[in-house]
């Protein structure tokens, strides 16, 4: 294993770090030099119908149906089921809500730092990805909170897009599952040094990341419904749109083209296969980052609030779990395996959360 150089800095130099990134020591790209793999569409139907066992082929699909549990219409909460796995589960991740009080006693003598998701926390799940906005109530709400707490939009989603749905500034952005994260340039009350972070863990890969949306592009052409998108420091394969009946060509196609990619991994989230540098970073390092940056890495004065809806959004919250320091929020109308302590429902309840927290900070300003 080699160690490779991340670097942080703001764009006038305000902040230059390096962090070692642990990756190997192997060639980055591929040796066929990033030559898509010719899969005829009719030739793959036969393949995966003539062996419907392939072990490979089989546990992603598994993977696709359990990341893809059956949803109940937004604002329809009163009518999910109250069975005894539910019950045990709500006892387990109480609502957020329901235990506001707890939380907000929770943050006495300490900062509050916030940490959100986008896709299914701000803004509801889509079936199309590019129209994935949130609502002005949603943005106002998220504004509220930056002005009260140090503020970060942690997401898979490319940086710079994530930024265009959002359109707050103030706020810390780290994009492709905190591969790229960048910070307020400007001076407020949350970053009174007035320096900018930006940190940038997988920059050798980025020709390897084209390389491979070129070949995915070209290849979910050939399947309804599919889509891909780059973002950036990642590709995501979208398949919410796809007949259930094509998702082992969807797998088989990203893991047949992966195949050829060794630096590169592939993860599970809500409807999407998602396709990584193999480096040791993700959303939970992304939330010791920022908190470092902040000045709180060290700090006991200090309480972390992460919501997120996602497989990703895991490793966020088992940090703050192994840290005994924080909360994670789960976002879910359904039961899931989760290290979050607390869940909310849908993003209205996380509005309404958001909506709260801004509501006692500034009570507690004024000692009401």
């Amino acid at each position: 294993m080699t160690n490779h150089n991340a670097l942080m800095s703001d764009a006038k130099g305000n902040i230059s770090l390096a962090v070692k990134v642990p990756v190997s020591s192997q060639s980055l790209f591929c040796p066929s030099g990033g030559r898509c793999i010719s899969i005829p569409r009719k030739k793959l139907v036969q393949k995966i119908e003539a062996d419907p066992t392939q072990t490979r082929n089989n546990s992603w699909i598994e993977a696709m149906r359990a990341s893809s549990p059956s949803r109940t219409r937004p604002g329809n909460i009163s009518s999910l089921p109250e069975s005894d796995e539910y019950s045990s589960w709500m006892a387990q991740h109480p609502s957020a809500l329901s235990k506001f009080e707890e939380i907000a006693k929770s943050s006495t003598g300490k900062q509050i730092v916030m940490f959100l998701d986008y896709d299914g926390t701000l803004s509801p799940i889509v079936e199309n990805p590019d129209q994935a906005y949130m609502t002005d109530e949603m943005r106002d709400a998220v504004k509220g909170v930056a002005r009260c707490f140090p503020t970060a939009i942690v997401t898979g989603r490319c940086r710079d897009k994530v930024r265009r749905f959002v359109k707050l500034p103030g706020l810390y952005y780290a994009g492709s599952h905190g591969m790229d994260i960048k910070g307020p340039s400007k001076q407020n009350k949350h970053n009174k040094n007035n320096k900018g972070v930006l940190f940038q863990a997988a920059n050798e890969f980025l020709p390897m990341i084209d390389q491979v949306t070129k070949c995915l592009v070209e290849k979910m052409r050939e399947v309804a419904g599919a889509s891909v998108e780059n973002n950036k420091f990642c590709v995501s394969v979208h398949y919410r749109c796809v007949d259930p009946k094509d998702w082992g060509i969807v797998a088989e196609y990203v893991t047949s083209i992966l195949s050829e990619y060794p630096k590169l991994r592939l993860t599970q989230g809500r409807k999407v296969i998602e396709i990584r540098p193999t480096i040791k970073w993700d959303k939970g390092k992304a939330l010791e980052f920022l908190l470092e940056s902040l000045g709180f890495g060290q700090s006991d004065n200090v309480l972390p609030i992460y919501i997120g809806d996602d497989r990703t959004d895991e490793d966020a919250f088992k940090v703050l779990r192994e840290k005994g320091q924080g909360f994670g929020i789960l976002v879910s109308k359904v039961p899931k395996e989760t290290s979050a302590t607390y869940s909310l429902q849908e993003p209205s309840e996380v509005g309404e959360f958001l909506g709260r927290l801004v509501q006692w900070k500034q009570m507690s300003l004024t000692g009401r």
